[in-house]
């Protein structure tokens, strides 16, 4: 693998689906902010990596009284947020300097494991780009227009796909040249619409999103775990 990994870690939420006074990257469990976990479990992966962290500019303040308050000294690039998460991560990519393999995360995503990052980023090193995925446990319908379920859908031929997602440097930043578009969900889907193809690895089921009540529930049940 080559020298000069990074990460992205974007994290813009406000909370509104959590109900919180504060917003939900910056909610402690484990006597720590969740965002300090996400980060500490990449430096863990690699000590070195380049840490960007991309934030709405009016939480830095609240950010760095954090890092205060809970002695967090790891090193890390502080970016303006845009618009979109799209704008985001395009602000964030303006600070990469020359690392050649990118990683995008949800800064809310704090139990990924050190398997799951490794997976991803030697998968894009080989192939160009590659995301972490798990498969679907559930049963699946689509609504149709007129509000019926339609017949089950094969949950076989379906993957639920998470973060880092991870790419070399230059398939992701000719991939954001583009313009945004809102059928853009996350990178890959950028990334597939400059032209190139995605490589699936798999993800790790304890690697949630945290983004409501029974999340923060769940969150607190594995960080007290380890």
């Amino acid at each position: 693998m080559p020298g000069g990994e990074c990460v992205i870690i974007v994290a813009g939420g406000q909370g509104l689906r959590m109900g919180a006074d504060i917003p939900k990257q910056f909610i402690p469990i484990g006597q720590r902010p969740i965002l300090m976990h996400t980060i500490e479990k990449f430096l863990s992966w690699n000590n070195s990596l380049k840490v960007i962290l991309v934030l709405p500019q009016n939480q830095f303040s609240y950010w760095e009284s954090l890092c205060r308050n809970y002695d967090f000294t790891q090193k890390h690039i502080l970016v303006a947020g845009g618009e979109t998460r799209f704008h985001s991560v395009k602000n964030g990519l303006q600070h990469i300097g020359d690392s050649q393999l990118i990683a995008i995360h949800d800064g809310v995503r704090p139990f990924v494991s050190q398997e799951t990052i490794e997976r991803c980023f030697s998968a894009a090193d080989e192939k160009g780009a590659a995301i972490p995925v798990i498969n679907v446990s559930e049963s699946l319908r689509k609504i149709e227009k007129n509000g019926i379920a339609s017949v089950g859908l094969k949950r076989s031929d379906y993957r639920l796909v998470q973060t880092p997602q991870v790419f070399k440097s230059s398939i992701i930043c000719k991939a954001y040249e583009l313009n945004y578009n809102d059928a853009f969900t996350d990178d890959a889907s950028v990334v597939e619409a400059a032209g190139f193809p995605i490589f699936l690895v798999e993800g790790n089921l304890e690697n949630i999103k945290i983004t409501t009540p029974f999340d923060l529930k769940v969150a607190e049940a594995l960080i007290n775990k380890t």
